[in-house]
């Protein structure tokens, strides 16, 4: 039968101690997408990505990867998937050749089955021509390249990311989405990528917010903007509730909110406010910034507060 859900979890929790890491959540990713979990650090992501890689065990709920049960086919599952960890589990003091035959010997693959696919997934990921040099060598977003082989080398359906490009330049960012794109087209690989930086959300075919372990919002990503609608104007100003407050009362059609240091007005046509809000409120605001809608702006009005979106 085939499966098209590559990932399905249902109410499900995890606690540490009395603080609720995970808290009734629900997701589904469809076979062959990139989708992409979004939220705070601490906001429960790793720990959702730990119970699908049967690290962890729900304290209530169900989790299904790949067809299989994470409680009732843990082995079924780990053979099913590849997790590529925030922190780098790569020996750096081997070769990325030796990373992969010793990772191979641990899904049970020798000798000339074994040579074979690390040839081929070096040829995927585009490291034939690094292959006998050593991790330690290579830079951050090769070292990422080579982790994403490793995890390849079983033939996996699905693949489990946190927060993949934290700590990688643009370039290297590009080259790892490049990938990922190939892979899903070539191998129909389902992806499930934790992160807190809006601009790798941007990129995934659908985005699920999450915010204190639970699912506040989901769709593509311009499905998501399409929510605010319109234009957002931004104020930087010291008194942003005051400001607020004013605003409020004078501004129709539109919403305001207040955000750190700053109001937020969401408006169909934001831009025709900026001459007279310009001369009504003077040196109250420091600089005005107008844009179309972001993934911040959505976080926002579906959580209430920000979070910080630094790598």
């Amino acid at each position: 039968m085939r499966v098209t859900a590559a990932i399905e979890i249902e109410n499900l929790e995890y606690r540490y101690g009395e603080r609720a890491a995970v808290a009734g959540l629900n997701l589904t990713v469809q076979a062959g997408s990139i989708v992409g979990l979004l939220g705070p650090n601490g906001g429960g992501k790793s720990t959702t990505l730990a119970i699908l890689a049967t690290l962890r065990r729900p304290y209530a709920g169900r989790a299904v990867v790949a067809g299989h049960d994470v409680l009732s086919a843990p082995r079924a599952v780990r053979r099913s998937i590849g997790v590529v960890f925030q922190s780098p589990a790569l020996d750096r003091k081997l070769t990325v050749r030796e990373n992969l035959l010793h990772h191979g010997h641990l899904y049970g693959l020798w000798g000339s089955e074994l040579r074979d696919r690390v040839r081929t997934t070096l040829q995927q990921v585009g490291l034939v021509d690094r292959a006998d040099e050593l991790v330690e060598t290579l830079s951050g977003g090769l070292q990422r390249r080579a982790e994403i082989a490793k995890v390849l080398l079983h033939e996996p359906r699905v693949l489990l990311l946190d927060e993949p490009t934290t700590g990688l330049d643009p370039a290297a960012r590009a080259a790892l989405w490049e990938q990922l794109r190939r892979l899903r087209a070539e191998r129909g690989c389902s992806v499930l990528m934790a992160t807190h930086l809006f601009e790798d959300a941007e990129q995934c075919d659908r985005v699920a917010i999450i915010d204190q372990g639970r699912l506040v919002g989901a769709g593509t990503p311009a499905e998501l903007k399409a929510q605010i609608g319109g234009e957002v104007l931004t104020l930087d100003c010291d008194h942003p509730n005051e400001v607020a407050a004013e605003l409020r009362r004078e501004v129709e059609g539109g919403e305001v909110t207040v955000g750190r240091g700053c109001v937020r007005i969401a408006h169909p046509q934001a831009h025709r406010l900026v001459p007279s809000l310009a001369e009504r409120l003077g040196s109250r605001v420091r600089s005005l910034r107008l844009g179309q809608p972001t993934l911040a702006d959505v976080f926002f009005r579906l959580t209430g507060h920000e979070f910080d979106n630094g790598a």
